[in-house]
């Protein structure tokens, strides 16, 4: 009854929160489309917007995450997809341990779900927002004394830009998500992961080294000035500095997502009116989908934000850090594998000599248990709070008149029969989505996009084809739109 009552008084104030409102039509598809460009288009030009007052010195506090949680530093979009997903990390651990009791399928429980998950983007979105301009984005002294202020003041105005650029993504997340295709979450990843992905093969601007960054000039370069000898004598080592093997890495990646996206169980269902009418009920091996390795990323980014944060503060006991690396105590083992200067001796030795090889192996594996034992715990949150557990599902099939074969048509029955397979898929699928994350992180990805960033740009590039694909069909088959529930 105190639940209850809470939500009550919970509701009227949590309602006047602004959003964004579904339409009450159908929406076309070229119309979805539009929104869709035109969100893209809007993020990309924030991500241009630099912050204000900044001061050249500033560390981007979570740089190496930037291809799983979207933005660009330094920019309007700094904090990224960040606050979003850390509001469904919170609410999923709540509802999914039963603190907060709701029941999904009903729509005033889902309405209480968004406005919660709102108030919490908006904490999140203060409290990172806070996080960065208290010890990693430096205000400018010489735009401080060009404007006659304290420095205070200029930090003031750094809070304001990149809090107010992160609820701007927020919304437009909604906007594609209620008059777009797929979400904007998704959309703002599958951009940033392309665009490094791009930058890392074919871009011919020199880095620090003096060759191109994309593999493709670079080899080209490397085929014309080094000697073939020399290439042999370097062995895995000059492939590595060379992001050769990252090349083949990203290739070996991507297929090997697409075969897992398309392996699924099919659970035969016949009609319990319609005699000869049957179906299939797939059930995809990556059945929570590749987005929960979001929430297990976002995880350890907050642990090594508070460690940096700590070390900032100079408390470190915790760890200490080199620019972005942490490199001694207890936040080098839980810092993630992120290429093979991280865990491939002879490379991890040539900035860090001093660290042994056992500390090398331990942190791998605490990044390895970590990615399989976070996967599989938030595939299953992930399925139970989005409508995709054993008991949604069997009401679902109740619901269309449809049975197993063989079995009684009632919800429990059902439900029995799912349950023998859907979590056990989902954990399945989750541990193999760790482990994927964690080697192409090992050999590397072109750009810099990261494992998981890799995998989530592939399985959200899958996913949206087939959106567009059954967007297209609802389009011409209206009669399909209206059996579904689209008008």
């Amino acid at each position: 009854m105190s639940e209850i009552r809470l939500r009550d008084a919970l509701t009227p104030i949590l309602s006047k929160f602004p959003m964004v409102e579904r339409p009450s039509w159908h929406v076309h598809f070229k119309a979805k489309l539009g929104w869709t460009v035109a969100i893209l288009v809007l993020f990309f030009a924030l991500g241009n917007v630099p912050l204000f007052g900044l001061s050249p010195e500033s560390l981007d506090l979570f740089g190496r995450w930037r291809a799983i949680f979207a933005g660009e530093r330094f920019s309007l979009t700094a904090l990224g997809i960040m606050p979003i997903v850390d509001a469904s990390i919170v609410l999923q651990l709540l509802v999914g341990a039963g603190i907060i009791k709701l029941n999904l399928s009903e729509a005033r429980d889902q309405a209480f779900y968004q406005n919660i998950q709102k108030l919490l983007v908006l904490a999140f979105a203060a409290l990172i927002s806070l996080t960065y301009v208290v010890g990693f984005y430096l205000p400018s002294q010489a735009i401080a004394d060009q404007l006659g202020v304290s420095l205070g003041f200029i930090r003031f105005l750094l809070f304001i830009q990149i809090f107010i650029g992160g609820m701007l993504i927020y919304f437009m997340d909604e906007v594609v998500s209620k008059w777009g295709i797929g979400s904007g979450v998704s959309l703002f990843i599958i951009a940033g992961v392309s665009q490094q992905i791009i930058t890392g093969l074919i871009n011919w601007v020199p880095d620090e080294t003096g060759w191109a960054v994309g593999v493709i000039p670079r080899w080209i370069e490397i085929t014309r000035q080094v000697p073939a000898y020399e290439i042999v004598e370097g062995g895995i080592t000059f492939l590595f500095q060379h992001h050769l093997i990252a090349l083949i890495s990203t290739i070996g990646i991507f297929f090997l997502v697409v075969y897992l996206e398309s392996t699924r169980l099919e659970i035969p269902l016949a009609h319990s009116m319609a005699r000869g009418a049957r179906g299939r009920f797939p059930i995809k091996l990556l059945y929570a989908s590749v987005l929960p390795m979001i929430l297990v990323r976002a995880l350890q980014a907050s642990i090594q934000g508070f460690g940096r944060l700590f070390y900032a503060r100079g408390i470190t006991i915790f760890g200490t850090y080199e620019g972005n690396n942490a490199v001694s105590g207890l936040m080098y083992y839980l810092d993630p594998i992120y290429s093979p200067w991280d865990w491939f001796p002879s490379l991890v030795h040539i900035a860090y000599p001093n660290i042994a090889g056992w500390q090398i192996a331990l942190r791998l594996c605490v990044d390895l248990a970590f990615m399989i034992i976070g996967g599989m715990i938030f595939a299953l949150f992930w399925i139970n709070t989005t409508g995709m557990g054993s008991k949604d599902v069997a009401a679902q099939i109740y619901r269309s008149g449809l049975q197993i074969p063989g079995h009684r048509r009632n919800p429990a029955t059902i439900e029995r029969m799912m349950e023998g397979y859907i979590p056990k898929i989902a954990i399945m699928g989750g541990a193999i989505l760790g482990v994927l994350a964690v080697l192409a992180n090992m050999f590397g990805t072109l750009g810099q996009a990261s494992g998981t960033g890799l995998l989530l740009a592939v399985s959200i590039a899958y996913h949206l084809y087939e959106d567009i694909a059954s967007e297209q069909m609802m389009e011409m088959y209206p009669m399909m739109r209206r059996f579904f529930g689209g008008e």
